[in-house]
Protein backbone atom coordinates (compact mmCIF):
# COMPACT_ATOMS: atom_id res chain seq x y z
CA UNK A 1 0.00 0.00 0.00
CA UNK A 2 1.36 3.31 -1.04
CA UNK A 3 2.03 6.22 1.41
CA UNK A 4 -0.59 9.13 0.32
CA UNK A 5 0.42 11.77 -1.92
CA UNK A 6 -0.01 14.44 0.59
CA UNK A 7 1.51 12.55 3.56
CA UNK A 8 4.58 12.19 1.16
CA UNK A 9 4.76 15.65 -0.41
CA UNK A 10 4.45 16.72 3.13
CA UNK A 11 7.30 14.37 3.91
CA UNK A 12 9.66 15.32 1.24
CA UNK A 13 8.72 19.52 1.92
CA UNK A 14 10.15 18.80 5.16
CA UNK A 15 12.72 17.34 4.67
CA UNK A 16 13.94 19.67 1.65
CA UNK A 17 13.34 22.56 4.24
CA UNK A 18 15.72 20.99 6.68
CA UNK A 19 18.41 19.84 4.55
CA UNK A 20 18.33 23.66 3.16
CA UNK A 21 18.51 24.90 6.80
CA UNK A 22 21.20 22.76 7.63
CA UNK A 23 23.77 24.42 5.10
CA UNK A 24 22.71 27.93 5.67
CA UNK A 25 25.31 28.84 7.82
CA UNK A 26 27.86 28.45 5.01
CA UNK A 27 25.81 31.19 3.11
CA UNK A 28 26.31 33.66 6.17
CA UNK A 29 29.86 32.79 6.85
CA UNK A 30 30.98 33.34 3.40
CA UNK A 31 29.29 36.76 3.19
CA UNK A 32 31.19 37.53 6.27
CA UNK A 33 34.49 36.40 4.88
CA UNK A 34 33.84 39.48 2.60
CA UNK A 35 32.64 42.54 4.72
CA UNK A 36 29.18 41.83 5.43
CA UNK A 37 27.94 42.55 8.97
CA UNK A 38 25.20 40.37 10.37
CA UNK A 39 22.40 43.39 10.42
CA UNK A 40 23.44 43.68 6.55
CA UNK A 41 22.64 39.86 5.54
CA UNK A 42 19.56 40.67 7.26
CA UNK A 43 18.46 43.34 5.52
CA UNK A 44 19.29 41.58 2.17
CA UNK A 45 17.31 38.80 3.34
CA UNK A 46 14.39 40.88 3.31
CA UNK A 47 15.06 42.66 0.15
CA UNK A 48 15.34 39.77 -1.84
CA UNK A 49 12.98 37.36 -0.51
CA UNK A 50 9.78 39.46 -0.94
CA UNK A 51 10.51 39.24 -5.14
CA UNK A 52 10.85 35.38 -4.90
CA UNK A 53 8.17 35.11 -2.89
CA UNK A 54 6.40 36.96 -5.11
CA UNK A 55 7.35 35.13 -7.67
CA UNK A 56 5.96 31.66 -6.04
CA UNK A 57 2.72 33.13 -5.46
CA UNK A 58 2.61 34.14 -9.69
CA UNK A 59 3.63 30.57 -9.62
CA UNK A 60 0.60 29.27 -7.95
CA UNK A 61 -2.21 31.52 -8.68
CA UNK A 62 -2.64 32.47 -5.61
CA UNK A 63 -2.74 36.74 -5.55
CA UNK A 64 -6.73 36.48 -4.85
CA UNK A 65 -5.91 34.67 -1.94
CA UNK A 66 -3.31 36.93 -1.23
CA UNK A 67 -5.54 39.90 -1.02
CA UNK A 68 -8.07 38.18 0.69
CA UNK A 69 -5.22 37.74 3.64
CA UNK A 70 -4.79 41.32 3.63
CA UNK A 71 -8.22 42.20 4.15
CA UNK A 72 -8.62 39.96 6.93
CA UNK A 73 -7.49 41.56 10.30
CA UNK A 74 -7.42 38.76 12.21
CA UNK A 75 -5.37 36.66 10.04
CA UNK A 76 -3.33 39.76 9.14
CA UNK A 77 -2.50 40.31 12.84
CA UNK A 78 -1.52 36.71 13.06
CA UNK A 79 0.54 37.12 10.11
CA UNK A 80 2.00 40.13 11.87
CA UNK A 81 3.41 38.22 15.04
CA UNK A 82 4.50 35.44 12.40
CA UNK A 83 6.89 37.91 11.32
CA UNK A 84 8.12 39.36 13.94
CA UNK A 85 9.25 36.13 15.35
CA UNK A 86 11.01 34.95 12.25
CA UNK A 87 13.04 38.45 11.51
CA UNK A 88 14.26 38.09 14.93
CA UNK A 89 14.83 34.51 14.58
CA UNK A 90 16.70 34.99 11.40
CA UNK A 91 18.42 38.33 13.15
CA UNK A 92 20.07 35.81 16.04
CA UNK A 93 21.04 33.23 13.40
CA UNK A 94 23.12 35.15 11.32
CA UNK A 95 24.40 36.86 14.24
CA UNK A 96 25.78 33.20 15.49
CA UNK A 97 26.87 31.95 12.15
CA UNK A 98 29.14 35.14 11.50
CA UNK A 99 30.44 35.11 14.91
CA UNK A 100 31.69 31.70 15.34
CA UNK A 101 28.61 30.38 17.59
CA UNK A 102 26.88 28.20 14.78
CA UNK A 103 27.40 24.95 16.93
CA UNK A 104 25.74 27.12 19.99
CA UNK A 105 22.53 27.84 16.95
CA UNK A 106 22.83 23.91 16.16
CA UNK A 107 21.98 23.15 19.63
CA UNK A 108 18.52 25.44 19.86
CA UNK A 109 17.33 23.36 16.69
CA UNK A 110 17.76 20.35 18.57
CA UNK A 111 16.13 21.64 21.54
CA UNK A 112 13.28 23.31 19.09
CA UNK A 113 11.72 19.48 18.14
CA UNK A 114 11.33 18.72 21.45
CA UNK A 115 9.18 21.75 22.00
CA UNK A 116 7.50 20.85 18.83
CA UNK A 117 6.34 17.14 20.17
CA UNK A 118 5.34 18.92 23.51
CA UNK A 119 3.16 21.70 22.03
CA UNK A 120 1.78 18.50 19.40
CA UNK A 121 0.92 16.54 22.51
CA UNK A 122 -0.63 20.38 24.83
CA UNK A 123 -2.41 21.65 21.84
CA UNK A 124 -3.05 19.25 19.03
CA UNK A 125 -3.87 16.20 21.30
CA UNK A 126 -0.99 14.04 19.13
CA UNK A 127 0.18 11.39 20.98
CA UNK A 128 3.95 10.36 21.83
CA UNK A 129 4.19 6.61 22.85
CA UNK A 130 6.11 5.64 25.87
CA UNK A 131 8.99 4.86 22.78
CA UNK A 132 8.82 8.35 21.88
CA UNK A 133 8.94 9.96 25.31
CA UNK A 134 12.23 7.32 25.73
CA UNK A 135 13.29 9.46 22.60
CA UNK A 136 12.79 12.82 23.88
CA UNK A 137 14.57 11.51 26.77
CA UNK A 138 17.77 10.45 25.37
CA UNK A 139 17.75 13.89 23.06
CA UNK A 140 17.18 15.84 25.90
CA UNK A 141 20.24 14.39 27.77
CA UNK A 142 22.01 15.49 24.59
CA UNK A 143 20.95 19.10 24.78
CA UNK A 144 21.94 18.70 28.30
CA UNK A 145 25.33 18.00 27.72
CA UNK A 146 26.28 20.52 24.99
CA UNK A 147 24.32 23.00 27.51
CA UNK A 148 27.45 22.16 29.80
CA UNK A 149 29.81 22.25 27.33
CA UNK A 150 29.38 25.78 26.57
CA UNK A 151 29.69 26.79 30.95
CA UNK A 152 27.01 28.93 30.61
CA UNK A 153 22.86 29.49 29.79
CA UNK A 154 23.01 28.82 25.65
CA UNK A 155 21.07 31.79 25.32
CA UNK A 156 21.40 31.70 21.51
CA UNK A 157 20.25 27.95 21.80
CA UNK A 158 16.91 28.99 23.73
CA UNK A 159 16.14 31.69 21.98
CA UNK A 160 16.13 30.11 18.51
CA UNK A 161 14.10 27.14 19.34
CA UNK A 162 11.42 29.08 21.47
CA UNK A 163 11.40 31.50 18.85
CA UNK A 164 10.91 29.54 15.72
CA UNK A 165 8.65 26.97 17.70
CA UNK A 166 6.06 29.71 18.36
CA UNK A 167 6.48 30.59 14.67
CA UNK A 168 5.52 27.41 14.02
CA UNK A 169 2.73 26.75 16.19
CA UNK A 170 0.93 30.05 14.06
CA UNK A 171 2.31 28.53 10.84
CA UNK A 172 0.07 25.82 11.87
CA UNK A 173 -3.15 27.45 12.67
CA UNK A 174 -3.46 30.39 10.28
CA UNK A 175 -5.58 29.53 7.49
CA UNK A 176 -3.63 30.65 4.50
CA UNK A 177 -1.92 28.66 1.88
CA UNK A 178 1.80 28.44 2.46
CA UNK A 179 3.02 30.73 -0.45
CA UNK A 180 0.46 33.38 0.34
CA UNK A 181 1.88 33.83 4.15
CA UNK A 182 5.12 33.72 3.44
CA UNK A 183 4.97 36.53 1.15
CA UNK A 184 2.75 38.69 3.22
CA UNK A 185 5.86 37.97 5.58
CA UNK A 186 8.28 39.37 3.39
CA UNK A 187 6.06 41.97 2.23
CA UNK A 188 5.90 42.99 5.83
CA UNK A 189 9.65 42.88 6.28
CA UNK A 190 10.77 44.35 3.12
CA UNK A 191 10.47 48.16 3.91
CA UNK A 192 12.87 48.33 6.90
CA UNK A 193 15.51 45.82 4.49
CA UNK A 194 14.80 48.55 2.17
CA UNK A 195 15.67 51.64 3.77
CA UNK A 196 18.47 49.76 5.67
CA UNK A 197 20.19 48.53 2.76
CA UNK A 198 19.92 51.99 0.75
CA UNK A 199 21.09 53.81 4.04
CA UNK A 200 24.38 51.32 3.90
CA UNK A 201 24.74 52.22 0.28
CA UNK A 202 24.31 55.85 1.01
CA UNK A 203 26.90 55.82 3.34
CA UNK A 204 29.72 53.76 2.12
CA UNK A 205 28.99 50.87 4.42
CA UNK A 206 27.33 48.42 2.35
CA UNK A 207 29.11 45.36 0.30
CA UNK A 208 25.84 43.87 -1.73
CA UNK A 209 26.31 46.36 -4.42
CA UNK A 210 30.41 46.80 -4.50
CA UNK A 211 31.04 44.14 -7.41
CA UNK A 212 28.96 40.98 -9.17
CA UNK A 213 30.75 38.62 -6.77
CA UNK A 214 28.95 40.16 -3.79
CA UNK A 215 25.77 40.80 -5.18
CA UNK A 216 25.49 37.73 -6.27
CA UNK A 217 25.89 36.53 -2.25
CA UNK A 218 23.54 38.87 -1.46
CA UNK A 219 20.58 38.14 -4.13
CA UNK A 220 21.11 34.73 -2.92
CA UNK A 221 19.74 35.08 0.90
CA UNK A 222 16.31 35.31 -1.28
CA UNK A 223 15.75 31.81 -2.79
CA UNK A 224 17.81 30.34 0.17
CA UNK A 225 15.57 32.30 2.51
CA UNK A 226 12.10 31.82 1.04
CA UNK A 227 12.25 28.28 -0.53
CA UNK A 228 12.82 26.23 2.86
CA UNK A 229 10.44 28.60 4.52
CA UNK A 230 7.89 27.77 1.68
CA UNK A 231 8.67 23.81 2.64
CA UNK A 232 8.42 24.37 5.65
CA UNK A 233 4.99 26.00 5.92
CA UNK A 234 3.64 23.27 3.48
CA UNK A 235 4.60 20.83 5.71
CA UNK A 236 3.66 22.08 8.91
CA UNK A 237 0.14 22.43 8.04
CA UNK A 238 0.18 18.95 6.61
CA UNK A 239 1.50 16.88 9.10
CA UNK A 240 2.04 16.47 13.06
CA UNK A 241 4.04 18.84 15.01
CA UNK A 242 5.60 15.57 16.18
CA UNK A 243 6.10 14.11 13.41
CA UNK A 244 8.05 17.43 12.02
CA UNK A 245 9.97 17.82 14.88
CA UNK A 246 11.33 14.49 14.14
CA UNK A 247 12.70 15.53 10.72
CA UNK A 248 13.77 18.72 12.02
CA UNK A 249 16.86 17.03 14.33
CA UNK A 250 18.44 16.72 10.19
CA UNK A 251 19.19 20.54 9.99
CA UNK A 252 21.35 20.75 13.42
CA UNK A 253 22.96 17.56 12.38
CA UNK A 254 23.96 19.49 9.22
CA UNK A 255 24.62 22.79 11.42
CA UNK A 256 26.79 21.14 13.77
CA UNK A 257 28.39 19.62 11.31
CA UNK A 258 29.34 23.17 9.24
CA UNK A 259 30.15 24.45 12.74
CA UNK A 260 32.90 21.07 13.08
CA UNK A 261 34.18 21.82 9.52
CA UNK A 262 34.38 25.68 9.88
CA UNK A 263 36.83 25.14 13.14
CA UNK A 264 34.59 26.10 16.12
CA UNK A 265 36.04 23.83 19.04
CA UNK A 266 34.68 20.48 19.38
CA UNK A 267 34.96 19.09 22.79
CA UNK A 268 34.25 15.25 24.69
CA UNK A 269 30.93 16.96 25.95
CA UNK A 270 29.96 18.00 23.02
CA UNK A 271 30.69 14.96 21.33
CA UNK A 272 28.85 13.12 24.41
CA UNK A 273 25.94 15.08 23.58
CA UNK A 274 25.76 14.44 19.85
CA UNK A 275 26.02 10.92 20.63
CA UNK A 276 22.61 10.89 23.21
CA UNK A 277 20.65 13.08 20.85
CA UNK A 278 21.18 10.63 17.89
CA UNK A 279 20.34 7.61 19.84
CA UNK A 280 17.14 9.39 20.79
CA UNK A 281 16.64 10.10 17.04
CA UNK A 282 17.32 6.85 15.77
CA UNK A 283 14.62 5.38 18.46
CA UNK A 284 12.35 7.11 16.99
CA UNK A 285 13.24 6.45 13.64
CA UNK A 286 12.92 2.69 14.47
CA UNK A 287 9.88 3.22 16.14
CA UNK A 288 8.45 4.67 13.50
CA UNK A 289 9.29 2.40 10.82
CA UNK A 290 8.17 -0.03 12.89
CA UNK A 291 4.72 1.57 13.33
CA UNK A 292 4.32 1.61 9.84
CA UNK A 293 4.82 -1.37 8.43
CA UNK A 294 2.91 -2.88 11.45
CA UNK A 295 -0.09 -0.33 10.11
CA UNK A 296 0.44 -1.49 6.13
CA UNK A 297 0.35 -4.94 7.43
CA UNK A 298 -2.79 -4.50 9.62
CA UNK A 299 -4.50 -2.80 5.91
CA UNK A 300 -3.32 -5.50 4.24
CA UNK A 301 -4.73 -7.87 6.10
CA UNK A 302 -8.13 -6.23 6.03
CA UNK A 303 -8.15 -5.63 1.95
CA UNK A 304 -7.71 -9.55 2.02
CA UNK A 305 -10.72 -11.65 0.90
CA UNK A 306 -12.04 -13.44 3.88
Amino acid sequence: MSTPAPTRAAFLSALGCYTLWGFMPLLFIAQGAIGFTAIEILGHRAVWSVLFAAGLVLLAGQWPRVREALANPRTLGWLALATVLIALNWGVYVWAATHQATLEASLGYYINPLLNMVVGLWLFRERIDRIGWAAIGLAAIGVLFQALALGRPPWISLFLAFSFGAYGIIKKRVPVEAQTGLFIECLMLVPFGVVYVVWLQMTGAGHGFDNVTNLFWAVLNGPWTVVPLALFAFAARRMPLSTLGFIQFLAPTLQFCVGVATGEALTPLRIVSFVFIWLGVGVFAVSSLLRARAARRAAEDAAMPA
